[in-house]
């Protein structure tokens, strides 16, 4: 198979093109991605809420509200740890500029890296350079809010945008196929959001299960604000591969400025352990990985590949869309070998191996032939 110079350049050409406006265009694209896998699992709702006599806008405000709700009632049974954990960080300061003198201090004894520097001067140093970087952290707290609070409201306007015009927008990816192939794409288009929703129904009861694991191991182990920590660590779980470890760090940390005792914190890591490795090996497979259908080198590529382009909200969202990457591909055959790749077949199995075995022989025997 060869191919030509114009081939390869317009491959190279169109993948960076497509990197570029991935780029260029986060700002926008990042709440149009974010907009359709919400509205994937709201298509129902919004729906249902239509077959009891509301119209499209009714029933599409009436469903993002519902989601509203659901986060604002969480975060009200929250405030309160919230508030109180932040009015304990400030007595962690003293603890935090203490441990880390110490550490410098019997370093620079086995080592002599530094001068003579004696504990005081160190503390107030440690103190000055804490209340520089504190002044830096509430600026860069305040400046991330308000991008999350713009990207929060344009993500819920896409999201009531796609719920009134489902059916129009249906129609019209419809209509860039022939009369006879269009049965195939609405098809297409059906699974696509199948997938979406099964991965957000999925990811909700993850988190839940997660959630209440994390919870109820912490208040065994005597950790303040149990439930918050818990359900912290399981909705950083939508993160692939690196949100449970992240997770269990916050927790992990507190529990060591809290508490003098060593056991509690190396108890919290056998916890997040224990945990971490039931939901990687069991849970998510049966409950999520059910859903994409995807390998994990895709789903690896993907994470990093999402990570270098949008940080972390590619990292959550390029996962689902590679999933949907592959039913797209999988309804056209020149693009079959794409699907291939990104789904799980190409682990392959004995049946495969039999029939690739079969086909290899025959070739032998073509090319054999006198």
């Amino acid at each position: 198979m060869n191919l030509s110079f114009q081939k390869i350049f317009f491959i190279l050409a169109t993948v960076f093109g497509i990197f570029a406006v991935l780029v260029f265009a986060k700002t926008i694209l990042i709440p149009i991605g974010m907009a359709l896998l919400i509205s994937f699992i709201l298509f129902p709702v919004s729906r249902k809420l239509e077959s009891w006599g509301t119209n499209k806008i009714v029933g599409a405000l009436l469903s993002i509200l519902f989601l509203v709700l659901i986060i604002a009632g969480g975060l009200t049974l929250f405030s309160t740890q919230i508030i109180r954990l932040s009015d304990e960080l400030s007595n962690f300061t003293d603890k935090i500029t203490a441990t880390f003198t110490d550490v410098i201090l019997y370093i620079n004894n086995n080592v002599q890296f530094l001068g003579d520097f004696n504990r005081e001067e160190l503390i107030e140093e440690g103190k000055g350079w804490l209340k520089d970087s504190s002044g830096a952290l509430l600026r860069n707290t305040f400046s991330g809010t308000a991008a999350f609070l713009t990207g929060l409201v344009t993500t819920i306007i896409f999201t009531f945008l796609f719920l009134i015009y489902r059916v129009g927008l249906t129609q019209a990816f419809m209509r860039f196929a022939s009369a006879e192939n269009r049965q195939k794409v609405f098809h297409m288009l059906k699974n696509i959001q199948e997938v979406g929703k099964k991965y957000l129904s999925g990811m909700f009861t993850l988190i839940l299960i997660l959630g209440f694991a994390n919870s109820i191991g912490l208040w065994i182990i005597g950790i303040d604000s149990p439930f918050l920590f818990g359900f912290l660590a399981a909705l950083l779980s939508i993160i692939p591969y690196v949100g449970t470890t992240i997770g269990a760090t916050i927790p992990v940390l507190y529990a060591f400025m809290s508490t003098d005792q060593l056991w509690v914190p190396l108890a919290v890591v056998g916890l997040f352990w224990f945990i971490q490795t039931i939901e990687s090996n069991f849970l998510s497979p049966k409950i999520v990985g059910s859903s994409l259908n995807v390998n994990a080198l895709a789903a690896i590529l993907s994470l990093l590949i999402g990570g270098s382009v949008w940080g972390i909200a590619g990292m959550v969202l390029f996962l689902p869309f590679a999933a949907m990457l592959k039913v797209f591909c999988d309804e056209f055959e020149e693009l079959r070998p794409v699907a291939m790749l990104i789904g799980s077949e190409v682990v392959g199995n004995d049946k495969d191996d039999k029939k690739s075995s079969k086909w290899i022989g025959k070739i032998k025997d073509w090319f054999s032939r006198k």
